[in-house]
């Protein structure tokens, strides 16, 4: 419950910033659209150039200690933004080393949080608990946005990232106040760094099904990452939304995943823990396709509609990915799966930062949507041509 409540209001800090901090750039430093894919890249290249050492560094140490100073750091950082706009010293150089910084920090943070999941709850509730996580995210992607939007219009964009500063501080005390015993992994047991991150790597690219499982979960977050750099653009400036006006959007939207979170154990008993891993994904993903046919005037409903779906279909197939790869993985490898995994899938999205800015330049915005959304639920048949398919629930060992 400690880590569910810390997390609850961290990530509404969070989605405050993804928010908050592209607004910024469009609106206060008149970015352009490749400088605004370019920011969304940077908020996420660590996971591609760091994320398998953070593995092998996380299985060395106690998660609970790393978090704690991972949030900290963030605290610090993304509270240097409202700062340098109150000192009128804002610039574009220091919005990209606040996103690669931060990123450093949430690398670390979140392979971390799956790998110390299964410390707080038994094998059995690990669907639950991450249902549970899953719906978090999802509330705070309904409620930050509208918080956020109300922040960037009381107070403007840049000053609103005060908040997302002081989500951290929330998590921080969250983090310190849990008891549950953590054992430190004996030191007799390291090997050399290289040696740890290629166990890691190994076990996720050999085993059939997970492997898929990635590859699916890398393609969609390549798209997705189109979609990150596209959005806010796509919504000020070809749908004409007001600033302040987008995070309304996009908090009703996000009502999609918590319903995915909150139906997800039921969906997943009813269809199959394992089979729902792909029907999330080519079923349940297939309306967000609605999102590119938004035109300004009563079709720009048509957006929160298509986002709504793919919120859904996300939140479901991301608890049923997560909750297959933590109880088919050995507990002394989490961390490294976790962060090979997450190496793969998360370094893809820096990828789909740069190629939406080079898209929406060359193609347009709204075509670079359809590519984004398209590629996106085309991302599921991975998964259903392959072993996984034969599945209806996922094997106890």
């Amino acid at each position: 419950m400690l880590l569910w409540t810390g997390q609850t209001v961290s990530e509404m800090g969070s989605t405050i910033t993804l928010l908050a901090l592209p607004l910024t750039a469009v609106v206060v430093l008149k970015a352009t659209t490749f400088q605004v894919g370019l920011l969304a890249s940077a908020a996420t290249a660590a996971f591609a150039l760091i994320a398998l050492p953070a593995g092998a560094i996380v299985d060395r140490y106690v998660k609970r200690r790393i978090m704690i100073a991972c949030d900290l750091a963030r605290m610090l950082i993304i509270g240097s933004v409202p700062v340098a706009a109150a000192a009128g010293v804002l610039t574009m150089g220091q919005l990209y080393a606040v996103a690669i910084t931060a990123g450093v920090c949430t690398v670390f943070f979140d392979v971390c949080y799956q790998s110390y999941l299964p410390v707080v709850v038994g094998p059995g509730q690990l669907m639950d608990g991450n249902g549970k996580l899953g719906a978090t995210q999802s509330f705070a992607q309904v409620t930050g946005p509208g918080l956020g939007g109300g922040l960037v219009g009381a107070f403007g964009a840049a000053k609103s990232l005060a908040g997302d500063a002081i989500s951290y501080a929330v998590s921080v005390a969250s983090l310190l106040a849990i008891q549950v015993p953590e054992k430190a992994p004996p030191k007799a047991d390291r090997r050399t760094l290289r040696a740890e991150i290629a166990e890691g790597l190994s076990f996720v690219v050999r085993h059939p099904i997970l492997r898929r499982v990635v590859a699916c979960t890398g393609t969609a977050n390549l798209f997705s990452g189109v979609q990150v750099a596209m959005e806010i653009i796509f919504l000020v400036r070809v749908l004409h939304v007001r600033p302040a006006y987008t995070g309304l959007l996009i908090a009703i939207a996000s009502v999609g995943g918590v319903l995915g979170g909150v139906l997800s154990g039921a969906l997943s008993r009813r269809i199959g823990s394992a089979r729902i891993i792909w029907v999330s994904m080519l079923v349940f993903g297939l309306p967000q396709l609605v999102v590119p046919l938004a035109y300004p005037g009563w079709r720009v409903a048509l957006f929160p509609i298509g986002f709504a779906f793919s919120a859904f279909a996300a939140v479901v197939y991301n608890v049923a990915q997560v909750s297959y790869r933590q109880a088919v993985c050995p507990p002394e490898l989490l961390g490294r799966m976790n962060a090979a995994t997450r190496w793969i899938v998360w370094g893809t999205l820096p990828l789909g930062g740069l190629l939406g800015g080079a898209l929406g330049t060359a193609l347009g915005v709204r075509p670079t949507i359809w590519i984004a959304y398209a590629g996106s639920w085309a991302a599921g048949w991975w998964v259903f041509f392959s072993p996984l398919r034969r599945l209806r629930d996922v094997p106890e060992t």
